[in-house]
């Protein structure tokens, strides 16, 4: 079982990936007519249009990224370096244990770290702008964040000695996790008190688009929903009061793309916590 995920995400067709994308984003998009959470009155043809404009520039950046990657994952496989080659557990062990570090640094790590650090969150206040936070919001992320959540994948590889398969496999899974927790879809209550103890569910996420503080520094996760409970950093806010946006932006531009390109560098807008 394990040899046949390992052979298949170590050679993943480039368009099996271009699928995964685009056909969870359809799906999702397709549930949110059915079972939505939110009935907000917007054309979401136009909605989807710069949020996927985002996610074209986020493709493009870790198109620009791989090469560096991979070699990064090749050098630590050679040199036997990087935490899962000092542990010397069962490949399922190992496996296992290697998704959730990825997880922890290169989404949940790298999330807290953005929104306690003011030149980063300046990038990352994009993602937040949405006002109609939707399964297209969820690669809605400025290139210079972009840029640096590559970065940290590359040092999440690099720490732990992460073989490609493995990393393939885990940008799957993100991808999806990402457009499920951010649909805007109705999730019952009890599957946040089975499931969601595990995953992190859209009503999780939901409390980390909320437009104010403490709520908007919450809720990190992206797959696993654990470190955030782990971490305190757990915010259980019901969903009848989350507002979207970001009370530090102009809330009416949030689907201008020459203000959201732009936000980052408008000296203006205030940043400290």
């Amino acid at each position: 079982m394990l040899e046949t995920i390992k052979n298949y995400f170590e050679h993943i067709p480039s368009a099996h990936r271009a699928m995964l994308l685009a056909g969870g984003i359809t799906f999702f998009w397709l549930i949110e007519f059915v079972v939505p959470l939110f009935n907000f009155k917007y054309n979401k043809w136009k909605h989807a249009g710069i949020n996927l404009f985002f996610t074209f520039t986020t493709i493009v950046v870790n198109f620009a990224f791989a090469f560096v990657m991979v070699k990064v994952s090749d050098w630590t496989i050679r040199m036997q370096f990087g935490l899962l080659h000092l542990t010397k557990l069962s490949p399922w062990l190992e496996a296992i244990l290697g998704l959730l570090m990825l997880d922890f640094m290169g989404a949940y790590l790298v999330h807290l770290i953005e929104h306690k650090v003011p030149l980063l969150w300046r990038f990352h206040m994009v993602h937040h702008a949405d006002t109609k936070v939707d399964t297209t919001t969820g690669n809605r992320h400025h290139p210079g964040e972009s840029i640096l959540r590559a970065l940290f994948a590359i040092l999440a590889v690099f720490c732990l000695g992460t073989p490609m398969w493995m990393v393939f496999l885990y940008q799957s899974l993100s991808v999806v996790l990402t457009q499920f927790n951010h649909a805007n879809i109705y999730i019952p209550k009890w599957f946040d008190k089975t499931v969601g103890l595990i995953i992190v569910s859209p009503n999780m996420h939901r409390v980390h688009h909320h437009i104010t503080r403490p709520q908007t520094d919450s809720n990190y996760g992206n797959i696993f929903s654990f470190w955030d409970r782990l971490f305190r950093t757990y915010n259980d806010t019901p969903m009848d009061q989350i507002v979207y946006g970001l009370d530090v932006l102009d809330n009416t531009k949030d689907h201008s793309l020459s203000y959201q390109l732009n936000a980052p560098f408008i000296k203006s807008i205030q940043v400290d916590a």
